[in-house]
Parts: C-alpha cells; sequence; structure tokens
C-alpha cells in the first residue's frame, strides 16, 4: 500500500481594520502609556473597552482611565510558547482586573515559575519599549508589591490618534490528502491521472477521496482516465493574481477527462482566450519536473457533441 502523503501548510494574511472612537481612543492610550476604559450607564467600567454595552446593547462612549496596575483573578502556566506569542520563555496567561475596572484584561505574565503566581496576586504593566497603538504595547504583566499610582484623569482625547490596524493571520497546521488522494497524487509524479470507481453507481471521480459523493460508499477500485478530456465550461480571468506568473486574460476551465465522470478545473493554452468553447476537445501539457500539468491545449480534434458531456457541465 503506497505512503499516505503530508505536508505542512501555512495560511497567512494580513488582517486590517479601521477603529472606531473607542478602540481608536484605547490604543492611541496604551501607545502613551495610558490605560483607558469606557464606563456604562450603571457605573461599571469595561477594560478593555467596547463601544456597546454587553448587558443593554447601549451605546457607550464615556472614557475613563485606569491604573496600570491590577489583582490577578485567576491564571494558566504556558510551558512552551509558540510563535508570535508574548514572551520567549515560559510564562502565564492571567486576567488581570485594573484598579479602577470591573472586568478583567487578558495579558501575559512574566514570572519565575508557576509557583510564583496565584490568585490575588498583584501585578502592573510592563511596557514595551517601542509602541505603536496595538495591544503588544503592554510586553506583558509582572508582579508589583507597591500601591496604585496617582492617575491624571485622561479623558481619551490625543494628537494623531490611531485609526486603523493591522493584525496578521496565521494558521500552520499539517495536512494529510488520505488514502485516495495519495495515490492520485502519487500517479501524477509519473504523469498519470487516476480516479477511483463507485462499486455502486460505477462512476469514476477525480480527483478521488475515498468515498462516492453520490451513493457514500467506499471506493478503493483505482481507473486510469485521460489524459485528454472535453471542455466543459470555463472563464475568462482579467485580473492577475498575486505571485502568479501568467500574463491576463487566460482561460480557466472546467475538463472532463475521458472515462471520467467528474470535470476538474485546469488552465487552457495554446490557442487564444477568445477561441476557447464548451466543446473544445485538450490534452495536458507537462513542464520538466512538474507534479501536475501546467495547462491543456487544443488536440485539433473536431469538438465533442454537447450530448456527450451535457452532465458534467
Amino acid at each position: 500500500m503506497p505512503e499516505v502523503l503530508k505536508a505542512p501548510v501555512v495560511v497567512e494574511f494580513p488582517f486590517t481594520r479601521s477603529l472606531g472612537p473607542v478602540q481608536s481612543a484605547f490604543l492611541t492610550g496604551l501607545r502613551e502609556r495610558v490605560v483607558l476604559g469606557v464606563k456604562t450607564a450603571d457605573g461599571r467600567t469595561l477594560v478593555p473597552p467596547v463601544e456597546y454595552d454587553p448587558v443593554t446593547a447601549e451605546d457607550i462612549r464615556d472614557l475613563v482611565e485606569v491604573a496600570p496596575t491590577g489583582t490577578v483573578t485567576t491564571w494558566a502556566w504556558n510551558h512552551e510558547p509558540r510563535r508570535g506569542q508574548p514572551l520567549e520563555g515560559p510564562f502565564a496567561w492571567v486576567l488581570v482586573k485594573l484598579d479602577g475596572a470591573d472586568t478583567a484584561l487578558l495579558h501575559a505574565l512574566d514570572a519565575p515559575g508557576p509557583e510564583a503566581v496565584h490568585t490575588g496576586m498583584r501585578v502592573r504593566i510592563r511596557w514595551a519599549g517601542e509602541r505603536s497603538g496595538a495591544i503588544t504595547d503592554i510586553a506583558c504583566f509582572e508582579p508589583y508589591d507597591g500601591a496604585a499610582p496617582e492617575l491624571a484623569g485622561h479623558a481619551g482625547d490625543f494628537a494623531e490618534p490611531v485609526t486603523g490596524i493591522v493584525a496578521p493571520a496565521r494558521l500552520d497546521y499539517t495536512y494529510s490528502p488520505g488514502r485516495a488522494q495519495s495515490r492520485y497524487i502519487q500517479a501524477l509524479a509519473e504523469q498519470k491521472t487516476v480516479g477511483e470507481r463507485c462499486p455502486s453507481c460505477l462512476k469514476v471521480y477525480i480527483p478521488p477521496r475515498g468515498a462516492c459523493p453520490t451513493c457514500g460508499v467506499a471506493t478503493s477500485e483505482q481507473v486510469e482516465v485521460g489524459p485528454r478530456g472535453t471542455v466543459t465550461t470555463y472563464c475568462i480571468v482579467n485580473i492577475k493574481a498575486k505571485n502568479l506568473d501568467i500574463e491576463v486574460p487566460y482561460v480557466y476551465a472546467h475538463i472532463a477527462l475521458d472515462g471520467a465522470d467528474l470535470a476538474l478545473h485546469g488552465r487552457i493554452a495554446g490557442i487564444p482566450y477568445d477561441q476557447v468553447r464548451m466543446g473544445l476537445r485538450v490534452e495536458p501539457v507537462w513542464t520538466e519536473g512538474g507534479r501536475y500539468p501546467d495547462h491543456y491545449r487544443p488536440t485539433g480534434e473536431p469538438d465533442a457533441d454537447y450530448e456527450t458531456y451535457k452532465e458534467l457541465v
């Protein structure tokens, strides 16, 4: 039995968002080493601040300064920090109710070990050396035995307020295509296209999934299809994709390979884009060392009759 493949995958993109007046004041305050909360109609002070009361849904904008010191309400020890977390060595995740606040703020606590952390311990903010108006302007919390400092009563008015943030989003995981698709990928390395036949309806699906999507039964019989096929439908791409070295316009099509009962997609080349049509007969073009067809080109055969592929459109 062939080895089931697996590979690391990283999905990463910058998430850009604008800020309303409350979040703008909060993040700008962090840049200036000021912590702001928002006061609700019933007198509670919420930190971090929100723009709507979570109880009444009332619009709230009354900003109030709270202290950079507070009390740990609960915590958990992080033995192995991951990439991008606040501290490189082991630390505690803590919920801290800052002095003057009625809700707790989540952040890291720099402590020598879990035995040094306990609910009720007093802590203070350790500010980052360089601040830009982000939650990372708080480098972490640290143990603190002193009194809460005197506050200036800042109301949230700043010169050059932060109006937007860019938050990088990243997901690291290991992907395994499973038995059926591992065989499919391994066959592509030999310039073959292999699907699987359903033992019930006898349809051949490509790429195979290990089960028939119609009957729901397991599939195991391998069937080589193609290499030629028929364009069932297509679109003309006019917008150049980032990091994709293909000049626009070009054509992307659904192609029903001979012997398959499901169309797959591929790029059409070797013909002007405005001459691509439904029923066009095509064949794969492989590049040296390529793991899959680079594109499909016309075979020169007469177009397929619509009745032969209408179920795959």
